[in-house]
């Protein structure tokens, strides 16, 4: 559950010790300002914090280090030591040490996110194949929360200042996608961002475009007949409680900036609204699991080995990710106080509103 606090604590994960995640942590924690706004948790381990933090000379970055969260420090970032062991970090280098010690750190920040010690978790990069373990059998972070928490279904729902973009299909073969496009499928992603937009961004009646599955959108059934089989239907559901419009061809939609005039656009699958969106969104875009009964972001792109450990790592996009889980977690306050004893709110209104009229008259 959300603490109705204005500081909200903020869980991160390490992602691949070889990756660029925790060079992300660190630069991105060293500002002070950060420390107004949340109280840090990170999920790692103090050693591997210091290997990282040689790596980056020209950046000042202190820690409080504990083991319990019920003993964090909330002027400092706070490192939970998830392990205690030496680990051979090899930045940029692929194997199975940066994949099962991401997963610890994952599993330890999870456990804490679901039991309330933190409200909400910004996850750093991990890699889809060395994570691969008999505890992870996932393609992602977002169907592992799906998993973890026990909902019906999320949505991976890519957020900036300019566009919003969620998927039906997420990391799915091409060739599996079309299958996968059903209106069942179609229907519960648009709840779930219409339901999404209200309650973690704050719009009353949020606008929502639907793309089209084919090229034209399948120009009457010319070039693939999904949009006259599956989401006209959809569409006509939808529209029962929600304003969803379309589906509009995916290439003309976004190179006449319609996506401007919108909350949130559906897409079929994932380079559908991908690539559009990392083009569009100048690097501060941030990946948002939507659907949860908690707040979970990441930024909009992966570990980077080839650029790890050589202070080359851009923040943008991870700090993008912090403030959206600090607004959310906002957002979310709001919206549950706005909805509590609305007759309550009403009557103060009422009286509020009397008393106004009895000052003028006075």
């Amino acid at each position: 559950m959300i603490r109705e606090l204005n500081k909200p604590i903020i869980g991160f994960t390490s992602g691949d010790l070889n990756g660029i995640g925790l060079e992300l942590i660190i630069k991105s924690l060293s500002d002070n300002r950060i420390l107004e706004l949340c109280t840090p948790v990170v999920f790692a381990s103090n050693k591997c914090i210091n290997f990282y933090r040689k790596t980056l000379p020209n950046i000042n970055f202190s820690y409080h280090s504990t083991k319990e969260l019920n003993r964090l420090n909330h002027k400092q970032v706070n490192i939970i030591n998830c392990w205690e062991e030496e680990v051979a970090i090899t930045p940029g280098q692929l194997n199975e040490i940066g994949g099962s010690y991401a997963l610890i750190s994952l599993q330890q920040a999870t456990a804490a996110l679901k039991n309330g010690d933190i409200d909400a978790l910004v996850t750093a990069p991990i890699h889809k194949k060395n994570i691969q373990s008999d505890l992870f059998k996932y393609s992602g972070h977002t169907p592992y929360f799906k998993d973890f928490f026990g909902v019906n279904e999320v949505l991976m729902f890519m957020v900036a200042d300019n566009m919003r973009v969620g998927l039906v299909t997420e990391h799915v073969p091409i060739s599996g996608i079309a299958k996968n496009i059903t209106k069942e499928s179609v229907l519960s992603k648009l709840k779930i961002m219409y339901q999404s937009l209200q309650k973690d961004f704050g719009i009353d009646k949020p606008k929502i475009a639907m793309l089209a599955l084919n090229p034209h959108a399948g120009d009457q059934g010319l070039i693939g007949t999904e949009e006259e089989t599956v989401l006209k239907y959809a569409l006509k559901d939808a529209n029962h409680s929600m304003l969803v419009y379309g589906p509009y061809p995916a290439d003309a939609f976004f190179a006449r900036g319609l996506h401007e005039q919108f909350d949130g656009v559906l897409a079929m699958y994932h380079d559908q609204g991908l690539i559009p969106f990392k083009s569009l969104a100048f690097g501060e875009g941030t990946n948002y699991t939507a659907g949860l009964p908690v707040v979970r972001t990441s930024p909009d792109h992966g570990t980077a080995f080839d650029i790890a450990g050589q202070d080359k790592a851009d923040t943008s996009s991870f700090i993008a990710a912090i403030f959206k889980a600090i607004d959310i977690c906002r957002q979310r306050n709001d919206y549950a106080d706005a909805r509590s004893n609305p007759m309550k709110k009403i009557s103060a209104r009422i009286f509020a509103n009397s008393v106004d009229e009895k000052l003028e008259e006075a």
